[in-house]
């Protein structure tokens, strides 16, 4: 690994020699990029945090779980009353 830094190189973005309108253009097309974007992270963390969703989804794995932790308090309480 080498201790200097690699150098910035400049990308098409950033060249020199373009118009005003090329770079708004690109800003544009970034906005509505970045829009899109926050709006498709906003859907996945709204269908991620609805617990009722969650619930209906994993039924299955909620009771089985469940389950298991009834049979372990159930169990542990009965070691501990010999």
């Amino acid at each position: 690994m080498s201790s200097h830094p690699e150098p910035i190189r400049a990308s098409t973005a950033g060249a020199p020699g373009r118009t005003a309108a090329e770079i708004r253009r690109d800003i544009d097309l970034q906005r509505r990029d970045l829009g899109r974007s926050v709006e498709a992270l906003r859907g996945r963390v709204t269908e991620l945090t609805d617990w009722r969703r969650q619930v209906r989804e994993h039924r299955r794995e909620l009771v089985i779980g469940a389950a298991v932790v009834g049979f372990a308090v159930g169990g542990l309480l009965a070691l501990r009353r010999r």
